[in-house]
């Protein structure tokens, strides 16, 4: 029989984050569900999943989750936000929650766990939930993209450094999902209209997501596709910036 895992969901109050603590609560593992929102949290409770309210764009919820937080085997960063706007334009506080959350959470959270899975596991998987957005930008996501990218430079170094301690980092790195982020990210409805033809689904993230648990996975790529098209972007930068800036957002 295969032995349960206490697993950490962060972002769990909506959309991909939601889904991953439910589906991995079915099948039998032990949850910690957070997330800011208390009455979205509820709903946990009834599956015998553990909630912790936390706030994680500052450092002293971020503490105060550590302080929390049981031995863990599998912990998964699905916290995010982000604002779709013209660098130029987007707000001073706009710019500072996307960093906050999006990179300065997942490096706090990151600098405890895995300290803890070193010292009293050896073992463990960290699994951040990334975006296409961190290897090819697109116009009025320069912030956000700016977050995702410092993500992938972070979990690639952090990867070399805890495989000798046998924890595993995997990074999930979808492209736009189908989830209530897009419209709050993006007030003119512009992204999801130039990208309705090829929204994922979130189960689809979900799934994938969980399928990397208990393996080595550097990352994975949603469509498999832009697993390619990053790779071109690495070869053709200025026709991939060209094609995009005309695909997503005029002015």
């Amino acid at each position: 029989m295969k032995k349960s895992k206490s697993i950490l969901v962060t972002g769990a109050t909506s959309g991909v984050g939601r889904l991953i603590a439910l589906k991995l609560a079915e099948r039998g593992d032990n949850i910690i569900a957070t997330g800011r929102n208390l009455s979205a949290l509820e709903e946990f409770r009834a599956k015998n999943i553990t909630v912790i309210q936390s706030d994680l764009s500052n450092v002293e919820g971020v503490m105060g989750l550590v302080n929390q937080l049981p031995e863990l085997d599998v912990a998964i960063f699905s916290a995010g936000i982000g604002t779709f706007e013209y660098a130029t334009e987007t707000e001073n506080q706009d710019i500072m929650d996307m960093i906050s959350v999006n990179v300065q959470a997942p490096i706090l959270l990151t600098k405890y766990l895995a300290a803890k899975m070193k010292e009293e596991k050896g073992s463990g998987q960290l699994i951040y939930i990334g975006s296409q957005a961190g290897k090819v930008a697109t116009p009025k996501s320069a912030i956000y993209a700016a977050t995702k990218h410092a993500l992938i430079g972070y979990t690639n170094a952090l990867r070399m450094e805890l495989k000798p301690y046998c924890i595993a980092v995997t990074c999930i790195h979808p492209g736009p999902i189908d989830t209530p982020f897009l419209d709050k990210a993006d007030r003119t409805a512009s992204y999801r209209s130039a990208m309705k033809n090829i929204l994922l689904q979130p189960e689809k993230v979900a799934d994938a997501t969980i399928r990397t648990i208990g393996t080595r996975i550097r990352e994975v790529n949603l469509p498999s596709v832009m697993g390619i098209t990053s790779k071109f972007y690495a070869v053709a930068p200025a026709l991939i910036e060209k094609l995009g800036k005309s695909f997503f957002y005029k002015k």
